[in-house]
């Protein structure tokens, strides 16, 4: 074995993240993706044994292979039915077998060991029996590496000790194992008998319990890398340990500090490296190991003209000031020894800068107790803005979170290290690639431990500094599910449901109907009409209940189905509640007339909405001069559309239809033609149908009105749109029609004078870049300051990522 294979493995699969890299990815990685989420494309299912099997005219080589299984492995968990797929050796090859929290039991295991692997990874594999020991034993003949992962229950049970008593691992090639006793029992290093073992040159015995055995090593004299992390220090081991001459690397850290207290640290220390004389790698973090600080001094060339005194801030370090380690773990040593100035060693890790931290990131990746610590320390870096090697941090983080889902407090932690990383001042360079697999990452995590207000809060603000909705796109429905889940928390005035909601909201704004519809088949219109009947309930008008209405406005954007659910869950109910309990709460009217508008845009709808008293509501809303024309506008425009159906689908005596028309027009005529409006169209279709109600002339009004202001004071923005939809023609009929009034053409002169004072090559720009970057209905611009702008909620929520505790800590 190369010494390289003896030293800490301090390598990524990426070492640094390119924040600027937009390529794709490559067209191997984009069609073994395709094949494991479409494994028809190469396996077929047996009639009549329903397991899989590849298919007769495709061959997977060893590479490819082991590809599949990774990518599969980070979609879903590997079962035997999979393992049978891959059992035929004449259609699929296996050098390595890799299994993380996979279903797979020992009939599974034999199917993937006949492939008689080289190397043998079983990490979280719950389903496996003592029997999985006997079959990899006997197709273990190319064996070189084998790592049995914690809560990986290979090992025999306590009533099974003395049936199995003799079993051992039996791997005549076998130079790498590691056996990560994490929630493992009892390991009977009687398995390691060095007979059968005599070329094993790596043991991996992490948290191993059983201190009293280690005699059944003494014999293992080929070693060269030795892990006994976490594993409670005696005389007896270091003893064992000084005999191992071998040694290139060795491990001694301690993730629980108590367990890492020696008597006369020092001797131990300088015992230790004076006696392995090949040592290169050394980690004693979490120890004693490197004493209480005092510096001790080395004579070079004692006893010549030439002599001199060399300093070592580690005692027991000293006899290598003139040969150092090359690497050296300190992380979280007592006296804070990573700190010191002369230490013998070109690679540290540790707290006390940047690169110490990183380093440890790395080098304790598989060990969930010590890096959640390193990545808090990795988030006061990034909170307090001191760090500089912003693409190495990230792949750390993205890499431990990935690695470690199930382990709440990285998720936590790392969460909170992307929050500030994707805020940072290199927040402009991340390009789109690299932002989908962060927000990934970052769902994967929220999804896991959705039930954890930390989490959730974590995951809500990072969110929050993505372009919403466009960057999230690609898991919009994953999105949406998380952020559902979060409004219902069950805290009245709980953080996570204040900042989910707002979120959900932009996530409603410039998406297409399939979206819309998905969020009110998930239960959008539900969710917010719960929230607006706990405030009511509890009297209280708050931000939560203002951007309930608007969601809900957005959601129903030219989407029937959800304007159907609105009504169905008694929408008009709670409309007609909020109005009377919150009278002067001028964006919440303007939020519920905004849905209304879009419910009575649904012509079978309509009739829900004719009945007197909420008629009556309309019909006074008409000289509301609340948030200055919006209440009023939104009033005519409900009740425009609803007089469209012609007279005979007026049902209701008071106010009249005659009243009602009356009363709109006058209130069109009171408008400010010049005025700025806090409402924004992507589509003219529902204004535009009303120009064809030759039979009431006041809905023409209203609707040739809200064209003639939109497009004189945005000309830019919506000159183009008329003509795009067709609005130009039916405005020209206008003008002839003998029952459209005066001041109906007056106002259809106005727009058609707007449209055709713009350059035919410019509304054609504007025509294509409105389709592609908006779609179809229209986006309330108050929608974006709720999350961009008028945002106390959003600014503070990113505040509170800054100064609360429970931000990362909970």
């Amino acid at each position: 074995m190369d010494t390289a294979e003896c030293t800490i493995d301090l390598s990524t699969d990426q070492d640094v993240i390119n924040l600027y890299d937009n390529s794709p990815d490559s067209l191997s990685k984009q069609c073994m993706e395709y094949i494991v989420n479409n494994l028809n494309t190469i396996s077929t299912v047996v009639p009549t044994t329903r397991w899989r099997k590849v298919k007769d005219d495709v061959i997977i080589p060893a590479e490819l292979c082991e590809k599949f299984m990774q990518v599969y492995q980070k979609k879903n968990r590997v079962n035997d039915n999979i393992a049978n797929m891959l059992r035929d050796r004449s259609r699929a090859r296996l050098e390595a077998v890799r299994l993380k929290n996979a279903r797979v039991t020992d009939r599974g295991l034999q199917a993937l060991m006949e492939h008689k692997p080289r190397e043998v990874e079983l990490i979280q594999c719950d389903y496996l029996s003592q029997r999985s020991l006997d079959i990899i034993n006997q197709h273990s003949d190319n064996l070189v590496s084998l790592k049995f992962g914690p809560l990986s229950y290979v090992q025999v049970q306590d009533e099974d000790f003395f049936r199995h008593k003799d079993q051992v691992i039996s791997a005549p090639k076998l130079r790498r194992l590691s056996v990560q006793c994490r929630g493992l029992t009892v390991f009977p290093l009687l398995f390691l008998r060095p007979t059968t073992l005599n070329q094993l040159t790596h043991l991996d015995l992490t948290e191993y319990s059983g201190v009293g055995s280690l005699w059944a090593l003494y014999e293992l004299n080929n070693l060269k890398s030795l892990i006994l992390h976490a594993v409670a220090g005696s005389p007896e081991m270091i003893e064992w340990i000084t005999n191992i001459k071998t040694l290139v690397h060795l491990d001694l850290s301690q993730s629980n500090e108590r367990q890492g207290k020696y008597a006369s640290p020092n001797k131990i220390l300088a015992k230790l490296v004076t006696s392995l004389s090949n040592l290169e790698s050394l980690d004693i973090s979490g120890t004693n190991l490197a004493g209480t600080g005092a510096a001790a001094v080395m004579t070079m060339n004692e006893g010549t003209s030439e002599s001199s005194e060399a300093r070592c801030d580690i005692p027991g370090l000293v006899s290598r000031v003139n040969n150092p380690l090359e690497f050296l773990g300190l992380y979280g040593t007592q006296h804070g020894a990573c700190k010191r100035f002369d230490i013998p060693a070109r690679i540290i890790t540790g707290d006390a800068n940047e690169e110490q931290i990183l380093t440890a990131a790395l080098a304790y990746m598989e060990r969930p107790a010590m890096l959640t610590r390193v990545l808090n320390d990795l988030y006061y870096l990034f909170r307090y803005e001191n760090n500089s090697l912003v693409g190495r941090a990230l792949c750390i983080v993205l890499d431990a979170m990935e690695k470690h889902l199930p382990e709440k407090h990285i998720q936590i932690s790392g969460s909170a290290t992307l929050f500030y990383i994707v805020k940072g001042k290199e927040r402009p360079h991340i390009r789109m690639k690299l932002r989908k697999r962060i927000i990934s990452v970052l769902l994967d995590g929220m999804e896991t431990h959705i039930g954890d207000d930390t989490m959730m809060r974590n995951g809500c603000l990072t969110l929050c500094q993505f372009s919403i909705p466009n960057d999230v796109l690609f898991e919009y429905e994953r999105v949406v599910e998380i952020l559902l889940s979060g409004v219902t928390d069950g805290n009245q005035e709980g953080f996570v449901q204040r900042i989910a909601i707002y979120l959900l909201n932009s996530l409603a704004c410039q998406v297409d109907g399939r979206q819309k519809r998905f969020l009110g088949h998930h239960g959008a219109i539900t969710k917010m009409i719960n929230l607006i009947a706990d405030r009511l309930e509890r009297h209280v008008c708050d931000d939560v209940l203002e951007v309930a209405w608007s969601t809900m406005w957005n959601v129903t954007d030219e989407t029937p189905q959800n304007c159907q659910r609105f009504l169905e869950n008694r929408g008009m109910v709670y409309f007609l509640a909020c109005l009377k309990n919150f009278p002067d709460k001028e964006e919440l009217l303007r939020n519920m007339m905004g849905l209304l508008g879009n419910v009575a845009e649904v012509a079978y709808l309509r009739p829900q909405l004719m009945e007197k008293t909420f008629l009556r509501v309309f019909y006074e809303l008409l000289d509301s001069s609340s948030d200055g024309i919006e209440v009023s506008y939104n009033a005519a425009g409900v009740l425009a559309h609803m007089a469209s159906d012609g007279p005979a689908a007026w049902t209701v005596d008071e106010p009249s239809r005659e009243d009602v028309l009356e009363r709109v027009a006058a209130a069109v005529e009171r408008w400010d033609r010049y005025a700025e409006r806090n409402i924004n169209y992507r589509s003219f279709e529902p204004i535009l149908s009303l120009l064809n109600a030759h039979h009431t002339p006041q809905c023409q009004h209203w609707a040739v009105w809200a064209l003639a202001n939109l497009t004189t004071v945005y000309p830019d923005k919506y000159c183009s749109l008329v003509a795009a939809e067709g609005g130009l023609v039916l405005l020209e009929r206008l003008l002839v029609n003998d029952c459209s009034y005066e001041r109906i053409k007056e106002l259809a002169r106005v727009v058609l004078a707007n449209c055709n004072s713009r350059p035919a090559n410019e509304q054609n720009v504007h025509i294509h870049l409105h389709e592609h970057e908006h779609g179809h209905g229209h986006v309330h611009d108050h929608e974006h300051l709720h999350v961009h702008g008028h945002g106390h909620v959003h600014d503070d929520a990113r505040d509170a990522a800054a100064h609360n505790p429970r931000f990362i800590n909970e």
